[in-house]
């Protein structure tokens, strides 16, 4: 069976991307190696060549491994703690549909 092809919006690309630059930034200042990191979150080094390129096919779990090696994982918790949005939809107490209302013919 082969894989489905991942599609991503160009945007979101582009954050994949600048996070997989990031962590080798980071692994590269720690003046840690691509053998020592995988070895240290279980992976194996053409997984963390993945992660540093930005791969969408490389799972969550594995990047959120690499960024606790490299000491990321307070910053993990701030991911939508700011949710201006969701606070302002929540603070007009929209209520939403569980499904859309039925059609008058």
């Amino acid at each position: 069976m082969p894989k489905k092809k991942i599609v991503l919006l160009p945007r979101t690309r582009r954050i994949l991307l600048e996070l997989g630059d990031n962590i080798k930034l980071a692994r590269l200042r720690r003046k840690l190696s691509s053998e020592q990191v995988s070895e240290r979150a279980n992976i194996s080094r053409p997984t963390l060549s993945a992660i540093e390129k930005g791969s969408p096919s490389v799972s969550i779990g594995l990047y959120l491994q690499v960024l606790q090696v490299l000491g990321f994982e307070k910053d993990l918790s701030s991911v939508a703690k700011d949710d201006e949005l969701g606070r302002k939809l929540q603070d007009a107490r929209i209520v939403t549909r569980k499904r859309a209302p039925k059609r008058k013919d």
